[in-house]
């Protein structure tokens, strides 16, 4: 279902109302041309089936800066919010900042003495615009649609009957398993959908004897789960046992490693539901993803300034470049993997004595930032006077700058950072940092595994279990 939101900012007599409609996948590329006069014009570009379309040029287009922003809908990135800003005196919008699933762009123009309003629907994304224009872009609107889950297929065996828990979910609550020597008996899993407790069903043999585990994802702390590792054993067409990763990285293991491996992951996406086969026992399992909201530590320091941001949807970092002399630093900026590709982010100011810390990725991650804050007791800013990298490796880069005592940490259960954002200052230096993280990634998938531990073991676990 398509959501049209009406347009927002200046309405004037004089004006011409333009429609780019919501026949489109997702927006692609934003052309945003101003000046000190305000937004002078924008257009878009989108994509439908497969293939680009390009919008028409809203407003006048002969003058001013010129900005852009593109958005990679290859990689599942899409276009969430638009923040837009206008006042009143010169009748047009005077600034815009747009919002995807990873990142958001800089600020397009001059928001000092403006109104904001915001163009967002939550669980939607925005694939289309309105409003209205002249000589300047006076309002805007949006068209908004579903964002379709990723549905990842059974990986076991296809014996027993096929169930359906959906993906018409929030979240999962609770995940049960009772497990046996044959293997997984049944799983069941409960769910949020509109706020409020869904009572899942058992699949599989609720009348067997065996060992009972139990799993609550922490709803108060946005917690998710991000990816299951399953065990199949070939012989007995059951899965053996199941490992679970949340966002958190609170990992719980129910059953045991035994038979083949399987992994049901979507690149740190949110599971809201599972699908499988079940009779006697669980034979397969496949699972439901949707976009989460990005796993974000907010900025330490002064939050003003020129704010970026690298946004998340990037696999580690492989390079730091951090530029500074004395108590300042003056900028920081990375070199990303995406997908094996290498993005490096572009210059944010001159440097004068740029250095870099290299990780040994993949194999190794950051993992924490440690940094120190000025204290200037005549003005009321401070900006960040040094930066020291800790990895999954144990290393510490070089710290970087001049340590103070007003110390900061960014990290989070010792997950991975994969991409940063910050304020500069008008001026020299780096008044603030924050960063995005993942859970620890998956270990490789392994064809055969041996039986983790043996038939006592087994006994143990259905003695100390069967009591949860």
């Amino acid at each position: 279902m398509i959501i049209k939101l009406g347009a927002k900012g200046i309405k004037l007599d004089e004006r011409r109302l333009w429609d780019d409609g919501s026949d489109h996948d997702d927006v692609t590329k934003i052309y945003v041309k101003g000046g000190p006069q305000g937004i002078g014009s924008f257009y878009f570009n989108y994509v439908k089936s497969g293939n680009p379309k390009d919008g028409s040029i809203h407003g006048f287009f002969n003058y001013g800066f010129t900005q852009t922003f593109e958005i990679n809908h290859l990689q599942d990135e899409h276009l969430e919010s638009v923040d837009a800003y206008y006042n009143k005196k010169s009748y047009g919008l005077q600034a815009i900042q747009f919002k995807t699933n990873f990142r958001t762009s800089e600020l397009m123009g001059y928001s000092y003495e403006c109104t904001m309003f915001t163009l967002a629907v939550k669980g939607k994304k925005i694939i289309g615009f309105h409003g209205s224009d002249n000589v300047h872009i006076y309002s805007l609107g949006a068209y908004f649609t579903s964002i379709t889950p990723t549905r990842l297929e059974v990986k076991g065996g296809m014996g027993g009957k096929k169930w359906e828990d959906g993906f018409d979910h929030d979240n999962v609550s609770k995940i049960q398993v009772l497990g046996g020597f044959e293997g997984i008996l049944y799983i069941k899993v409960d769910y949020i959908k509109n706020g409020k407790l869904e009572t899942g069903l058992i699949h599989g043999d609720s009348g067997g004897d065996g060992f009972l585990q139990k799993m609550e994802i922490n709803q108060s702390k946005n917690e998710y789960l991000v990816y299951v590792e399953g065990y199949y054993d070939d012989a007995s067409e059951t899965i053996q046992g199941l490992h679970f990763q949340t966002n958190l990285n609170n990992p719980v293991m129910m059953g045991y490693k035994k038979g083949r491996k399987f992994l049901l992951a979507s690149n740190g996406n949110k599971i809201i539901g599972f699908h499988g086969y079940a009779d006697k026992s669980l034979n397969s399992l496949g699972a439901y993803f949707s976009r989460a909201t990005p796993n974000k530590l907010e900025c330490q320091g002064d939050c003003r300034g020129m704010s970026w941001d690298d946004g998340c949807n990037y696999d580690g970092v492989r390079k730091v470049f951090v530029d500074g002399i004395g108590n300042e630093i003056y900028t920081v900026r990375f070199e990303y993997d995406n997908g094996g590709k290498v993005e490096k982010t572009p210059y944010r100011r001159d440097v004068k004595n740029e250095k870099e810390f290299v990780l040994d990725y993949p194999n190794e991650f950051i993992t924490s930032v440690e940094g120190t804050l000025a204290a200037p007791k005549s003005v009321n800013i401070t900006w960040i006077t040094s930066l020291t990298f800790k990895t999954s490796k144990k290393r510490s880069s070089p710290t970087f700058g001049s340590a103070s005592s007003r110390k900061f940490v960014l990290e989070k259960n010792g997950s991975p950072l994969v991409g940063f954002h910050g304020y500069n200052s008008v001026g020299n230096t780096l008044n603030s940092l924050g960063a995005y993280y993942r859970p620890i990634p998956p270990t490789p998938d392994v064809e055969k595994l041996k039986a983790q531990g043996g038939v006592e073991e087994l006994l143990g676990m259905m003695v100390v279990l069967s009591t949860v």
